[in-house]
Order: structure tokens, then C-alpha cells, then sequence
């Protein structure tokens, strides 16, 4: 097999994205796949929500599509059958498919929303890929992914965007069409992929179905909605994605067995539980996820972990399951009996963090880290649903990465809708205490609507926590370049979300200096 180099990734402006979920072994290029589908006719183009790929390894990535000839349909099967159908898939090292070096075929089932995730292995590490899918005679859009190094290389750059919180009532996704014609390694997304909620907005944007998700079908739909977004299947066709859940994909504010406190405080956790399970379903049925993630019933592995030659190793946090229920009473939440990881995460974190070769550790996490007081003055006021709600915990993970000497130690977040870059203190109440490491919290896709360059808030936390080094409130996301001597993002912003057609630019670049945690410096 003969590689040659491939350009770099190109703006692809493409349609749908199809999911299966049986996975099958991969053929070499040379081998003859016998695909049998006793022959029906589909009701349309199947491949109406697109292509992605997902958790790319060195010699693989998971390429995802998902059979929706009527993906609106009210039953939530995307008008398809119910009956198994084959997909076929191939993997090219050119955009036209003149060389093959993979394909298998895929069974996508009905009882799987006929998804399909096929776990594609033989590939070359740190190579640039072009994929496509095939039912009967109908053939995908084709995306764009690319292998990882192998861990042991010396690498001297990388580059991956991070976003999160995309809320379609909320905003137009041109944030995602930027994106796409990123020069990215990789798309990071924290979380709030969906919104759970009904609602119309005021953009002509509503919600379908247009009340909150509670059943497979809801959810199966909403989905569908967010997938027929160009902009997004544009984004992940360009590049592969690592995805983690929060709390929207499945109820705003959850907590372990626990629904929203605020709206159902008396509901039963079994109850909720057939909530959740519905949820991860259609999550894990609409995104590039391995099998190891496919969840059973209200279970789901979200927590993993992802090397990139010597320069990054990305833990990816699950910060919804394992956590006790939010405090209604902050004078609390130093209780050192309260997790927000679980013992079984918070210990596998520290451990592979400790073993780490990598010259850059980055947790993705769901709700931020650093400490946020709310209140202007000597009052003290934090946020319950983020780490601030669980301090004695956070405590024990920045004692437990000072202890083990963890080098270059960076949290990227999603989840607040504005933009944060903050060095992370052994104690926050001492501004000159040991610094551990940096945050950078990105603001949202389109959640929160146009939103402003700075607002009261920001003027509040700016003021009242001297470790944030920087503050913006607009909608973007943030682009990361590693390097061996530092890692640069960039706050990538538009001006507005409430119509199509918005510009993007830098309002930021924040650098941390390799072997110095915290901010080095901001260039706005």
C-alpha cells in the first residue's frame, strides 16, 4: 500500500450523516465485499444528516452516517423501515476514491435508529483520509478525517478547536461554518449538543418537537432538527470530533440519579433514569462513538482517554453521572464526602496523569474549574451546578496534579456562554498560592443569543477574581495550537447569531509557556 501526502483539510459544505450500530471488521482495500439488501425502495436520499468520524486513534477512527430519508418524521425513525439494512463504507487517501485502502460494510438496524459507527483499523498514524457510505445505489457526502500520531512521536505542532452549547432556537450555527474552514487536527465538543426544551425563540428557529424531549422519539427528532444544519454537518465533515455529553443532552442541570431540582424536585430517579436512557441512546445513535460508549440503558462511557504523539494527552471528563446533587446551601460545599468525577474517575484521572509522557495534559470538561465569585464587594456568592458546588473535590484534583507534578496541566470547558482564560490556584482566596495550571472556558455556538464583547458579569468577575486573565461574552469558539514552547488559543467570535452570514475574527489570543503554568500573556 502506498501512502502519498495529502493536502490539507478543505471546506467541504456537505449534507447528511447517518449512523449504524453494529460494527463489523474492515476489509482490506483488495478484498471483494458481498453486500446483500433484499431490494425495497427508500422513501428518499438517505443520507440526509450527513457524515462525521470521531475518536481517531493511530491506526483508525470511527467513522459515523446515519440512514433519514424523512428525518422529521414524526415517528422519529427518519423514514426508514423497520428492518436491517447494509451500508457499505470506504476509506480513501484521495478526495475522489481512485485509492481505496479500506472498506466494510455495516449493519444498521432499526432498534439503533439505523446508525452506523464503523470502527475503521489498518490506517496509517498522523494520515489524512477522505470516507464515504453506500446503500443500494445512493452514496454519502464524503468527509474528511485524519488518524493520530502514534503516541511515542515527536511532534512539533497540533492543532484542535473546542465549542460547545449550541442552542438552534437561540442562534444561527455560523460559528460551525468558520470552523469547518479551520486548518484543524481535531474538533473537541464539551457538551449541550442539543437543547432538551420546547420552545419557538424569536429568529424563526423553534424546536421540533415543540415541546420538552422526554421519549426515544423526542429525542430521536431533535437530533435530527440540529443535524440538518449546514453549517454543522459541515464541521464534521472536515475534521474528526471527540465528543463528551452535559446536562442539556439530556435534562438541564441533572446530577447523577437526580433530574432538575428546580423543575421536578419529586420525581422518582427510576423515572428519571428511563429519561436518561432515552437520551444517551439518541446521543450515542447521532455522533462518531465507539462501541465502548454505546450505552446500556441509562449507562453510558463517556470518560476516555486520547494520545497524540509526545505533545497531547486529552482525558475527556464525564461531569454529570458520578456527581452528587447540587447544593442548595453554598456554606456546604467544602463537604469533603462530595464528588463530582467519582472515586472510579477521579482515580483513573490522576493515575494516567501521573503515567503521562505527553507534553501537554488538557482535561475536556463540561462546567468550569476555576473559582467564579458572582457578587461585587466582600460577599461571596458561586455558582451551584459547577465545580465551585463541589470545592473540596476540585481541592483534591489540583492537589493530586501538584503532587504528582504534572506538567503543563490545561482544563478547556464549555457550558457558561462566555469566554474565561484563568490560572488555576492551589488556593483561590490566595492570589500568590501555587498555580497548577490554566483554563480556557469557551463561550457558546448560538446559546444565549448575540451576546456583547463585555457585560456585567464579566465586569463583576474580572473584578473580583484576580486569576481570570481575560473575559468575552460574544458566541464563537476557541482554537488551540500546541506547540513544544507553548500553546496558543484563539477566541474566535462572531458579531451576531440572530440572522445568517456573520464574519468570524480573533478577539483573542492567550499563551501559556510550556514548564510555567497559567496565562504568560494576552494578546487581544
Amino acid at each position: 500500500m502506498t501512502q502519498s501526502p495529502l493536502p490539507r483539510r478543505q471546506f467541504l459544505a456537505l449534507g447528511g450523516i447517518a449512523a449504524g450500530a453494529s460494527i463489523l471488521a474492515a476489509e482490506p482495500a483488495s478484498a471483494t465485499s458481498a453486500v446483500s439488501n433484499d431490494r425495497f425502495t427508500l422513501p428518499g436520499y438517505a443520507f440526509t444528516l450527513g457524515v462525521a468520524s470521531g475518536d481517531p486513534t493511530p491506526d483508525g477512527v470511527v467513522l459515523w452516517t446515519r440512514l433519514a430519508p424523512d428525518p422529521l418524521a414524526l415517528d422519529g425513525l427518519g423514514g426508514m423501515p423497520d428492518r436491517a439494512v447494509n451500508v457499505r463504507w470506504e476509506v480513501a487517501e484521495d478526495e475522489r476514491f481512485r485509492r481505496v485502502v479500506r472498506r466494510g460494510v455495516e449493519r444498521a438496524t432499526a432498534s439503533w435508529g439505523h446508525s452506523v459507527h464503523a470502527e475503521v483499523r489498518g490506517l496509517r498514524p498522523d494520515r489524512g483520509y477522505w470516507y464515504r457510505f453506500r446503500v443500494f445505489d445512493q452514496v454519502s457526502p464524503v468527509g474528511r478525517t485524519r488518524t493520530a500520531p502514534r503516541p511515542w512521536t515527536t511532534l512539533k505542532s497540533l492543532t484542535f478547536a473546542f465549542a460547545s452549547c449550541q442552542a438552534y432556537t437561540d442562534g444561527y450555527f455560523t460559528a460551525f461554518e468558520h470552523m469547518a474552514r479551520e486548518d484543524l487536527d481535531l474538533v473537541v465538543h464539551l457538551g449541550d449538543y442539543i437543547y432538551e426544551g420546547g420552545g419557538a425563540g424569536s429568529i424563526g428557529r423553534a424546536h421540533l418537537p415543540a415541546v420538552e424531549t422526554f421519549s426515544l422519539t423526542d429525542y430521536r427528532i431533535r437530533y435530527a432538527q440540529y443535524k440538518l444544519d449546514p453549517a454543522l454537518r459541515a464541521a464534521h465533515a472536515a475534521a474528526p470530533w471527540v465528543v463528551a455529553p452535559d446536562d442539556h443532552d439530556v435534562e438541564n442541570n441533572w446530577a447523577g440519579d437526580h433530574s432538575q431540582p428546580d423543575t421536578e424536585p419529586d420525581q422518582d430517579p427510576a423515572v428519571f433514569r428511563l429519561r436518561r436512557a432515552a437520551a444517551y441512546q439518541a446521543y450515542y445513535e447521532n455522533l462518531p462513538l465507539r462501541a465502548s460508549s454505546m450505552p446500556r440503558g441509562p449507562e453510558m462511557q463517556v470518560y476516555r482517554r486520547l494520545r497524540f504523539g509526545d505533545l497531547l494527552q486529552l482525558d475527556v471528563l464525564d461531569t454529570r453521572r458520578f456527581r452528587d446533587q447540587q447544593l442548595t446551601d453554598q456554606s456546604l460545599r467544602w463537604d469533603p464526602n462530595r464528588q463530582m468525577l467519582g472515586a472510579r474517575q477521579e482515580a483513573w484521572l490522576l493515575a494516567g496523569l501521573r503515567a503521562s509522557t505527553a507534553r501537554w495534559n488538557v482535561l475536556g470538561n463540561q462546567i468550569f474549574a476555576m473559582e467564579a465569585d458572582h457578587t461585587d464587594g466582600a460577599a461571596e456568592t458561586f455558582g451551584m451546578d459547577t465545580w465551585d458546588g463541589y470545592a473540596a473535590a476540585r481541592q483534591r484534583l489540583f492537589e493530586g496534579v501538584a503532587a504528582r507534578r504534572v506538567e503543563n496541566f490545561v482544563i478547556i470547558t464549555g457550558d457558561a456562554h462566555r469566554s474565561v482564560a484563568a490560572d488555576l490556584k492551589l488556593d483561590f482566596a490566595n492570589p500568590g498560592s501555587r498555580t497548577v495550571g490554566t483554563e480556557f472556558l469557551g463561550t457558546s455556538i448560538s446559546s444565549g443569543g448575540n451576546g456583547t464583547d463585555m457585560d456585567a458579569l464579566g465586569v463583576t468577575w474580572l473584578a473580583e477574581n484576580p486569576h481570570m486573565k481575560f473575559h468575552n461574552s460574544q458566541r464563537g469558539y476557541q482554537v488551540c495550537h500546541l506547540g513544544r514552547g507553548e500553546m496558543r488559543t484563539d477566541y474566535r467570535v462572531v458579531p451576531f447569531v440572530n440572522a445568517p452570514g456573520a464574519p468570524v475574527s480573533t478577539r483573542a489570543s492567550v499563551y501559556v509557556q510550556s514548564g510555567r503554568p497559567g496565562v504568560a500573556h494576552v494578546s487581544a
